[in-house]
């Protein structure tokens, strides 16, 4: 009767053994974001969960202490009955059996089926865990407090910026996960992707270079300015005074016409400054999230961007923001982008000016937008020269060919993917143009 009460108590240990890894597991593995969102529909048991994990040093202690507990017990009745019955040799018969009816049935097991249903599973366990917390604190309350200690000679709370990106990098790991398993669509997964990118971009890498930027000289005749605006398919424009770099307003379409018709609609009477709006200067290293953050509260859409020394760089709006996020956003008024044109031949001509990150996005491609903002940019910083007309580089798994160049500015750039085994070191591609 003394040895099928210890095998009965053997078998119980064993199952609270699986119990407790099962628990650990299912509890650590569980979509977080999937149990808030059930409690937030009032489900009692999500509660408990997050309760749980709320303090995950007390889950991780409990568990550990029950484990232990139970696996020793389970080892010293199962080496009991086995001296009784076999004599000192036992020892090593139980230690094998035991040994092996734990790693499969309390560890293997139960950890293998709580990791692939780790939400149900978490909704299970999760009440009796809680009680077990309560059972157990005076126990946990002590290996909790080693714990401290020992952690404390550790990096913690004082690296919160390493939390971050660790946090950061694993919703971009997520989306990355399902977009390849199809959950995601890839439109859907580049969009979070681009939310997730605001906080890594400068308003530099986006903004409308000043080559670029659509300006108008505050001293031409009214009439004139009036109708360089209607040919505008911009509604603000930014208005210069003396040389182009001196931006002294911003102009827009809708304050243009207003004051037009307090004058009978007649240009002459106008003043244009009084139309126009301060401008509003912005830093060249202000985040996109900073940025759009500001465009909201200042109820703004558009911005001067300046270097260190106060010189006007370029320009950025809010619908710039929001095309990093959506995509390309057009109108009835944009202009068809003939920038990046596509070839019968399978290869791709593009402006210099291009920016990498359009590129990529138009065509799905991973050119390094690290060191240089444009596809020109790129190709300097790569061949470590201004390459001429006709010159070949072939690099990132691309081949570059320079097609166009006024003065220093490489104007047209036919690029082609290429197989590993044809790409070439730039040195030796700009060996071979140069001879």
């Amino acid at each position: 009767m003394t040895i099928v009460i210890s095998l009965a108590a053997i078998f119980l240990l064993i199952v609270l053994s699986a119990f407790f890894n099962g628990s650990e597991t299912s509890l650590t593995a569980a979509s977080r974001a999937r149990m808030h969102s059930l409690e937030e529909d009032g489900n009692t048991a999500a509660a408990l969960v997050n309760k749980v994990l709320s303090r995950p040093e007390k889950m991780i202690g409990t568990v550990l202490l029950g484990n232990t507990l139970v696996d020793v017990l389970a080892a010293a009745l199962a080496s009991n009955i086995a001296v009784h019955l076999y004599g000192e040799v036992g020892v090593a018969y139980a230690t094998a059996i035991i040994t092996i009816l734990i790693v499969i049935f309390a560890a293997v097991l139960p950890k293998t089926y709580a990791l692939a249903y780790a939400d149900r599973v978490a909704l299970i366990v999760a009440p009796v865990m809680q009680i077990l917390i309560y059972a157990l604190t005076p126990f946990t309350k002590a290996i909790e407090f080693v714990v401290r200690s020992i952690l404390a000679w550790t990096p913690g709370k004082a690296d919160d910026e390493a939390n971050i990106l660790a946090a950061h990098e694993e919703i971009r790991g997520t989306i990355d996960l399902q977009a390849k398993e199809g959950t995601v669509a890839k439109g859907d997964a580049e969009m979070l992707g681009g939310v997730l990118d605001l906080r890594d971009l400068q308003v530099a890498d986006i903004m409308v270079h000043r080559t670029k930027m659509e300006t108008i000289d505050v001293d031409d005749p009214p009439a004139k300015i009036l109708d360089l605006v209607l040919r505008s398919q911009y509604t603000r424009v930014p208005l210069w005074k003396d040389e182009p770099e001196n931006i002294v307003g911003v102009l827009h379409t809708k304050n243009l016409l207003q004051a037009l018709s307090r004058t009978d609609w007649r240009p002459d009477k106008l003043d244009i400054l009084k139309s126009a709006s301060e401008p509003w200067f912005v830093p060249d290293t202000t985040t996109l999230k900073d940025q759009l953050n500001q465009f909201l509260k200042k109820k703004m859409q558009m911005a001067l961007v300046v270097d260190e020394y106060g010189e006007v760089q370029g320009l950025i709006t809010l619908e710039d923001i929001l095309e990093e996020i959506v995509g390309q956003i057009t109108d009835e008024h944009d202009m068809p982008d003939s920038h990046i044109r596509m070839q019968s031949d399978g290869t791709v001509n593009v402006d210099g000016t291009v920016a990498i990150r359009d590129l990529n996005r138009h065509l799905d491609w991973e050119l390094p937008d690290d060191e240089a903002t444009t596809v020109a940019g790129l190709v300097i910083h790569e061949a470590q020269t201004i390459p001429e007309p006709g010159q070949v580089f072939t690099f990132h798994g691309f081949r570059f060919e320079i097609l166009r160049k006024s003065r220093n500015k490489i104007t047209a750039i036919r690029i082609k993917p290429v197989s590993k085994s044809d790409t070439v070191s730039v040195g030796s591609n700009a060996a071979r143009a140069a001879r």
